[in-house]
């Protein structure tokens, strides 16, 4: 009697597990609060654009809820004044605030998502970022640790060049400290592994059991902002690129090795699997898949493990998002407006198993916790999105069975004069203990 009523309970438990599956985006901070369930919207940072709508940079609010009336809909649209070159944006550790930055005027919108998820209100904007960090130009990543935002500066306001650090503020929008990138000059206690150290920056990931903050680099202001084919053409500018990932101590914010990693490595995205001590990060400029590992000895090491597409063609990946069974890393290239499918079962020996077009350009993509469903969106920069027919600007929803992507919805943000939408973030209202109205 009693292994029967144990082995009841256990599916009683099983079954209450599986209607209650994570659903939050895979790229985000372990320390922040998750989504357990479907998520109900996608907040979409979006770049404002020269005669469409107001022409300002805003965050777009798309309900995502298939039960939802409203599904596949904007419910909400709140611009933020001017264009600023609206890029990144992420959550603080409990959620209620998201922060959001502009590449150019190094502006930091924070908006409230917790008093009404479907309606986010803008309640501060930090406008001193350049002179309380010490010089640091253009905020990308922002990152949650318990009380702390960090954020990655892409350039610096003596040069306008990648020279750059990491800023830390705290959640009610306070400045803490500035950490310098390490350089030849300044290595700051840090090994240089290899011929760089340039002191580039973009994305920053932690893996907080190992005690491992990873930093990625790509280019200063001079070049995120001129125009692409002006820069493609100008042999000076293409030599303004990181080749540098940067392992930290996390609690410390200590530099401690400098790996080479050439041709503009962008976003991070680590294993989740406790027993999976590792991150991939992809190169711009010269599409390779690298991975960023603990070796044997405990050591961290740097090694490019797949192509991405052909890279003499350079096919540009740009976002790259790890699935949570750490057996998937979708990659998507801007140039051919492709999402691709990796096979990381083995992280050493990534296999490209899946593509598909999504349109004529593509940046960012999402992926829900349980690999169900997936978010695209279209622009790079605004500089360097492509002219004239192929400047497709959307919010795109998937579905995905484990063989074939299948489209949900799509949104064309020039059509609806919403501008050029970039990043996404999802949001619930589980996680305030509301129900949806």
């Amino acid at each position: 009697m009693n292994f029967k009523l144990s082995t009841f309970t256990a599916a009683l438990l099983l079954g209450s597990a599986s209607l209650s599956v994570s659903a939050d985006e895979t790229c985000a901070s372990p320390y922040m609060a998750k989504i357990t369930g479907q998520e109900d919207f996608v907040y979409i940072w979006t770049l404002g654009a020269e005669g469409v709508g107001d022409e300002q940079d805003k965050l777009v609010t798309v309900d995502v809820n298939p039960k939802s009336k409203q599904y596949g809909k904007v419910v909400a649209s709140l611009s933020v004044g001017g264009r600023n070159e609206a890029h990144h944006s992420d959550f603080t550790d409990d959620r209620k605030f998201l922060w959001a930055g502009g590449l150019d005027t190094n502006k930091i919108f924070i908006f409230d998502v917790a008093t009404d998820p479907a309606k986010p209100k803008l309640t501060k904007t930090i406008t001193d970022f350049v002179a309380k960090s010490g010089g640091v130009v253009g905020p990308h990543s922002l990152y949650a640790l318990p009380g702390r935002m960090v954020i990655t500066g892409l350039s610096n306001n003596k040069d306008h060049g990648g020279r750059t650090a990491i800023v830390e503020y705290s959640n009610a929008g306070d400045y803490i400290a500035t950490y310098w990138l390490p350089t030849d000059d300044n290595l700051q206690g840090a090994i240089k592994s290899g011929k760089y150290a340039d002191g580039y920056n973009y994305d920053v990931r932690a893996l907080p059991r190992k005690n491992l903050m990873l930093t990625s680099s790509f280019t200063g202001w001079s070049n995120y902002m001129m125009d692409f084919g002006k820069m493609l053409a100008d042999p000076e500018a293409m030599k303004r690129f990181g080749n540098t990932v940067v392992q930290w101590d996390l609690h410390s914010r200590q530099p401690k090795k400098v790996f080479d990693v050439p041709g503009a490595p962008l976003e991070i995205r680590c294993a989740w699997d406790e027993a999976h001590n590792y991150c991939f990060t992809s190169t711009a400029l010269t599409s390779k898949i690298w991975l960023i590992y603990q070796d044997d000895k405990g050591e961290w090491q740097a090694k490019d493990v797949a192509d991405i597409g052909e890279p003499a063609k350079v096919p540009l990946p740009v976002d790259i998002s790890i699935s949570s069974d750490d057996k998937t890393l979708w990659v998507n290239t801007f140039m051919d407006g492709k999402t691709r499918r990796f096979d990381i079962s083995d992280p050493f020996h990534p296999k490209q198993v899946f593509e598909q077009k999504i349109g004529a350009q593509v940046n960012m993509v999402s992926s829900s916790w349980d690999g169900k469903r997936l978010y695209y969106t279209s622009s790079l920069l605004a500089n360097w999105d492509k002219k004239g027919a192929d400047n497709e600007q959307y919010f795109k929803a998937y579905s995905w069975d484990g063989d074939k992507l299948t489209e949900q919805f799509s949104i064309d943000f020039n059509k609806e004069k919403l501008g050029r939408a970039h990043q996404m973030r999802f949001g619930a209202y589980a996680l305030y203990g509301k129900a949806p109205k």
